[in-house]
């Protein structure tokens, strides 16, 4: 093990330590406050300003800004400080502690990603000596596993702005260039239910919903045609109807129906778009039926994601790490960073296979090439200004 990783393993275990689990199940959810706050402890510490920023929708949810250096420009670490739930009963090694073995360092986030954290702290230390031009900036964020809602109140608020941003997510410190949004929503038809030997007794909800899930196949088809993007191996946007439950009898009409269903949107489509786009329809197909609809957010949902057309960041990236940019299929703050005026990518250590799993791990080899990497890029935006 060389030095620098000896260095990181009492990081690496005090913040792995720390249990920031994000989850939609309230008994599982907890605060991340302990892991900001030593984040806080650690970069104060180096001489950074710190601001702790609590969630807009809980307070109990905290968000890190720490700044070295003043004035505009310079390059913004991003990271997420929760993790998903985990059972115990499936893990070989403490999910709480960092253990090293056989190449590899366990622990739960330690790729999804906690671990990146410690990582720069590492990178940056030399680079402290110098006079720095523009800021380095570190963003660490709340419940991004779940809501977004750190990511929601960063850009409520304007900052951090810079002129880059990188978000450490498992790459393998391959450069993402894009990735899909995500929605999941759910449609529930209201109807009346009856006796089933006489239809005109009710208004049959799963009735409806056939209708309308072959008029979502239709739409589904039309978003292929205009939204297709050859950036992804599969180009198209997609509709999956996931689940469907309705009705509680066969000899009554089916007062009830519910369908759960998600979409994978491509760069140039719209959240709420979408989602207007099918409460039109919804409505056109339920009046005739004398049927009721709800459309609700399973999840709030997350915006396609892509670098900037000839971004520097990217071609910096690229070089240092030898790898093309790439695109992926899993969902990051890079939207909400972007959207905030800053040239951003999204590349990190560890691989995302590894990630929400038991004995979640990050290889020990991936850790010296992601400080070179991200030390030069320190150097690059905030020093050597190249």
């Amino acid at each position: 093990m060389s030095i620098e990783v000896k260095n990181l393993m009492s990081q690496l275990n005090a913040i792995v330590s720390l249990p920031s689990v994000s989850s939609a199940i309230p008994e599982l959810d907890t605060s991340n406050k302990e892991v900001i706050e030593f984040l806080a402890n650690s970069f104060d510490s180096l001489g950074f300003s710190c601001e702790m920023i609590p969630c807009s929708m809980n307070s109990n949810k905290l968000n890190l800004i720490a700044t070295y250096g003043n004035g505009p420009g310079g390059l913004v670490l991003s990271g997420h400080t929760d993790t998903v739930p985990f059972d115990d009963k499936l893990w070989t090694f403490d999910p709480f502690k960092a253990s090293e073995s056989e190449g590899r360092i366990y622990g739960l986030g330690i790729t999804d990603m906690k671990g990146f954290f410690p990582i720069v702290l590492e990178s940056i230390k030399p680079l402290l000596r110098e006079t720095f031009k523009e800021p380095l900036i570190i963003l660490a964020t709340a419940d991004e596993e779940t809501s977004m809602q750190g990511a929601r109140t960063i850009a409520e608020i304007g900052r951090p702005v810079a002129r880059a941003a990188v978000i450490g997510e498992p790459t393998g410190l391959q450069p993402v260039k894009a990735h899909k949004g995500i929605m999941m929503d759910s449609i529930r038809l209201i109807g009346k239910s009856g006796h089933s030997s006489d239809p005109t007794l009710g208004a049959n909800a799963l009735d409806g919903m056939h209708k309308v899930i072959a008029d979502l196949m239709l739409y589904r088809d039309e978003l292929r045609e205009k939204y297709s993007s050859n950036l992804f191996s599969v180009p198209q946007p997609t509709l999956n109807l996931g689940c469907i439950h309705g009705g509680d009898n066969p000899n009554r009409i089916c007062g009830e129906c519910e369908l759960k269903f998600d979409v994978r949107l491509t760069p140039g489509m719209n959240l709420d778009s979408v989602r207007t786009d099918i409460k039109t329809r919804l409505k056109r197909i339920t009046e005739p039926l004398n049927l009721n609809f709800e459309m609700n957010q399973i999840f709030t949902g997350i915006p396609a994601f892509f670098a900037e057309e000839n971004s520097k960041l990217l071609e910096a990236a690229e070089a240092l790490t030898g790898h093309n940019g790439i695109t992926v299929g899993f969902g990051t703050e890079g939207p909400f960073l972007r959207d905030l005026g800053m040239d951003t990518i999204v590349m990190g250590p560890g691989n995302i296979d590894q990630a929400h799993k038991p004995d979640e791990y990050m290889s020990i080899d991936m850790i010296r090439p992601t400080i070179k990497v991200l030390r030069q890029l320190v150097s690059n935006y905030c020093l050597d200004l190249n």
